[in-house]
């Protein structure tokens, strides 16, 4: 399991505990404690949730971006 942090982006989305989950229902998934559609259902949603991730990062990138341009005098 992942150790906990402290960074932004987990503080929003709780990342260390969403892999932990998938880990988590990957055994359940191998011990036969889950269903296939149940594993795959819940990995949906964890692509989802990362997808969200993903935009977020690179809204962050993009307005970092900007604001180096602002500050240097350059505009957008």
């Amino acid at each position: 399991m992942l150790k906990r942090d402290t960074t932004p982006l987990n503080d929003c989305f709780n990342l260390v505990r969403i892999v932990n989950s998938l880990a988590s229902d990957l055994e359940e998934l191998r011990a036969h404690k889950i269903s296939v559609d149940d594993a795959r259902a819940r990995a949906d949603l964890a692509k989802q949730i990362f997808n969200g991730v993903r935009l977020v990062v690179s809204a962050q990138k993009f307005i970092s971006e900007q604001a180096k341009l602002i500050s240097n005098g350059g505009g957008a």
